[in-house]
């Protein structure tokens, strides 16, 4: 039986909510300002070893993708992140502001959760179009604004930093859900087959999962910390 495009859609949707890593108890720890900085600083020092290559495996899909308004729009993602101030520069002035300083950023030790995450990427950004755009777009970058939504105004309220040192967060709350967007509006595009569609829904699972996974080894760590 073929989906129709709402379907689809929702199913895609739902696809995400179980492992929605808005939810996550790292997440629930962040809102609720039970994490120090010292924990704030080494979630930052390891999300910048998985999202400061999301824009390399974005070129990747890219340089494999025949059709042309993707393209389009994979380059003025990857634009967004690469130009003018760098989102990981971002990331590196919050982590600066916890008390990490960019060398120990750079050279941090990566969780075996956040090395699995990055080169879960990484495979996925190199196979077929619509499964690196299900894995990549929708399994992983839709997640962002909601995540944000939850855990930005803690930063200010509770923990007390500027309105600049938490530009990495408000950033992402508004380009990453026209990016979700058009992620869910490729897939709705492009995907041909009933068969087609049941890899790309399992494939956004999967990519929750992953995330769920990398979040609860950052979770363990700063538990460990303490």
């Amino acid at each position: 039986m073929t989906l129709t495009v709402n379907s689809y859609r929702e199913e895609m949707i739902n696809a995400i909510k179980g492992k929605h890593s808005q939810m996550h108890p790292f997440t629930e720890r962040w809102v609720k300002g039970e994490l120090s900085r010292a924990d704030l600083g080494f979630w930052a020092a390891q999300h910048y070893h998985y999202v400061g290559k999301f824009s390399r495996w974005l070129g990747a899909v890219m340089s494999e993708c025949e059709y042309e308004d993707v393209r389009d729009f994979l380059l003025e993602n990857m634009w967004e992140e690469e130009m003018g101030t760098r989102h990981t520069e971002m990331l590196i002035k919050f982590a600066e502001a916890c008390g990490v300083t960019r060398d120990q950023v750079i050279n941090a030790n990566v969780l075996p959760t956040t090395l699995a995450l990055s080169t879960w990427c990484y495979q996925k950004s190199k196979g077929p179009f619509l499964l690196a755009a299900a894995g990549l777009l929708v399994g992983l970058e839709s997640q962002v604004p909601a995540i944000y939504k939850r855990n930005t105004p803690p930063l200010r309220e509770k923990y007390g930093f500027t309105a600049d040192e938490v530009e990495f967060f408000t950033v992402h709350i508004t380009a990453d859900e026209d990016h979700a967007e058009r992620g869910f509006q490729i897939l709705e595009l492009y995907t041909k087959t009933d068969e087609e569609r049941q890899m790309v829904l399992k494939t956004i699972q999967e990519a929750t999962q992953m995330r769920w996974l990398y979040m609860t080894g950052i979770n363990e760590a700063t538990l460990g910390m303490r």
